[in-house]
């Protein structure tokens, strides 16, 4: 029984967005005392944080929480939904970025954003295997690139490359933060230390490239520079820099013309 006999609530938006906004109705008796949708989508997130999004079924989560599948189908209209609540309990609102605050230039906040957003993958990063469906609209999301944008002020781009740079940066944290996930588990797979994978990896080339047939690969290992103590975040701090150069070389660009 729900408040209104209408799923969608005549909005003609996807189930899943009407679930993210509060556009759908829920049910006034839940089949079980407690249960709410906050209840299911953080036994969810739970179950991915500690074992993967692939553990994650109506089946699993019902199970944790003690209750039939189907009761769950009573909020959640199914898996595809129950992702995109789960990302958006993941991601949260975008924390106030200072350089929004100070009034500082576009550069200081866009790199400010690409930061919050890179340590929100991190936390999560379980939600970076979540399927992209489409462009955001689910609440935070649509903060995220309302706060990307606001970055952008100033900076004398127009509209279109404005969001263009927006989809650039945020494409760039979120490859990174998916590498350096894959990274990760190899490196636990093989249950040795980074330093130790590389120096494993370094002796393997080594023994199967040649100076002629390789010969920058055979100058790159020679140079001893895969062998240095590793710098946390360097490359992403390179990364972020030179994305950030392209972006400037853009805005002189449009003001020369």
């Amino acid at each position: 029984m729900t408040e209104k006999s209408s799923a969608s609530g005549g909005t003609g938006l996807p189930a899943s967005i009407e679930a993210a906004w509060g556009l759908r109705d829920r049910p006034v008796k839940g089949p079980k005392p407690g249960l709410t949708l906050d209840r299911i989508v953080a036994a969810a997130v739970a179950v991915a944080a500690s074992e993967g999004l692939a553990a994650v079924s109506m089946g699993r989560v019902a199970k944790e929480l003690g209750v039939s599948t189907m009761a769950l189908y009573r909020y959640v209209s199914a898996k595809e939904e129950l992702y995109l609540l789960m990302q958006e309990a993941a991601m949260g609102a975008p924390e106030p970025l200072p350089a929004l605050e100070d009034g500082a230039g576009w550069r200081e906040a866009l790199g400010q954003w690409a930061w919050a957003q890179r340590r929100v993958f991190h936390r999560n990063l379980w939600a970076l295997r979540i399927p992209i469906a489409g462009p955001p609209a689910s609440p935070h999301s649509i903060a995220w690139w309302e706060q990307g944008l606001q970055a952008l002020e100033g900076s004398g781009l127009d509209e279109g490359d404005k969001i263009s740079v927006v989809l650039f940066v945020g494409g760039f944290v979120r490859n990174e933060a998916l590498l350096m996930s894959d990274l990760a588990a190899a490196v636990e797979a093989k249950g040795l230390a980074p330093q130790e994978v590389m120096s494993q990896w370094e002796r393997t080339v080594e023994r199967l490239t040649d100076p002629v047939r390789h010969p920058a690969l055979s100058r790159l290992l020679a140079s001893g520079v895969m062998s240095e103590p590793d710098q946390p975040d360097y490359e992403f701090v390179f990364g972020l820099e030179r994305v950030l150069d392209g972006v400037e070389a853009l805005i002189r660009k449009g003001a020369s013309s």
